[in-house]
């Protein structure tokens, strides 16, 4: 009888454990701060990317809102790989000008620290009007004012009312870690009333009847970690430290965008009040940047539309 309690209780002890386990999620060191991520639920789970949510296919249009409140959607828990983010090169054939570029040794670490659903969306094929919309992806670039652990976790907060929501594709610590939170595929909610000025004149898309117009449908936002001292409304601050910069040339490499496509939060606003990134060395960016192939590593262009909106 006591050899059976015993073994009944180790076994009891082997259960608590795994259930911890399987709760406490898995942390990454970020900054120097262990940001806790999403651990996958339950036993022989399928990854997280074969969730709906994470599907690659576009929206065809937005629809009106409704009176009735839109249901919550939970947090994809899983581990989500970095194969949904970006390619690898390997696979990639870099355009004829860039076919003699040696890309630098440099590689930075990434980390997947996926945003909640509701801060991003789905790519529409249609404006909210139903007019066809096709503009070539720009990158915008941003700094995010708070700490790397605070932008993290306030991505992955649910966000219910349209106005509270927020994101970037990417978020780069001072370090040069490179944090993904939203497939380069979906809409992350970088830039409100926003409009991007390029050759062919103004572009910005309606996908809200509520909210104006903005980029985000064809935008990829990358953020860089604000230095301690310019987490205020100061005009300028210290900068950003070599890391950063190479990690972000080294990404927006990777989009093929090109360079009269990319520009800044503070250039798409139109409310005049954004003024990030703030203290950006535009032409050191450039320079890093014209060292490295331009590949469609990361690519913003969505699959079929199988859905409305959800």
């Amino acid at each position: 009888m006591k050899k059976t309690l015993q073994i009944f209780i180790i076994l009891s002890l082997s259960v608590i454990a795994i259930v911890l386990s399987v709760y406490a999620g898995d942390a990454e060191v970020v900054e120097g701060v262990k940001v806790r991520f999403p651990a996958a639920l339950g036993f022989g789970s399928e990854p997280a990317d074969s969730s709906p949510i994470l599907s690659t296919a576009c929206a065809l249009k937005p629809l009106p809102k409704t009176k009735k409140p839109a249901k919550i959607p939970p947090a994809i828990r899983g581990e989500v790989p970095l194969s949904r983010f970006r390619q690898t090169s390997s696979a990639i054939v870099p355009p004829k000008a860039d076919l003699l570029k040696t890309e630098p040794s440099y590689t930075p670490r990434e980390v997947v620290a996926l945003a909640h659903p509701t801060n991003f969306g789905r790519r529409f094929v249609q404006d909210f009007f139903g007019r066809p919309v096709g503009n070539e992806p720009i990158v915008v670039l941003h700094e995010t004012v708070g700490s790397a652990q605070g932008t993290i976790g306030l991505f992955q907060t649910a966000h219910p009312n349209d106005d509270d929501q927020v994101s970037y594709h990417t978020v780069i610590t001072e370090d040069g870690t490179i944090v993904y939170t939203v497939p380069p595929d979906k809409r992350a909610f970088g830039a409100g009333n926003s409009i991007f000025a390029g050759p062919i004149g103004d572009e910005a898309v309606k996908t809200n009847p509520v909210l104006p117009p903005s980029v985000n449908n064809f935008a990829y936002h990358i953020s860089l970690v604000t230095p301690r001292d310019g987490r205020n409304n100061a005009s300028r601050h210290s900068g950003y430290t070599r890391a950063q910069y190479q990690s972000l040339a080294w990404l927006v490499a990777k989009t093929g965008v090109p360079d009269s496509r990319i520009t800044t939060h503070r250039l798409v606003d139109r409310s005049r009040q954004r003024q990030d990134p703030r203290s950006f060395d535009g032409q050191y960016f450039l320079r890093l940047l014209s060292f490295y192939p331009k590949t469609n590593d990361i690519s913003t262009q969505c699959s079929i539309p199988v859905a409305i909106e959800e």
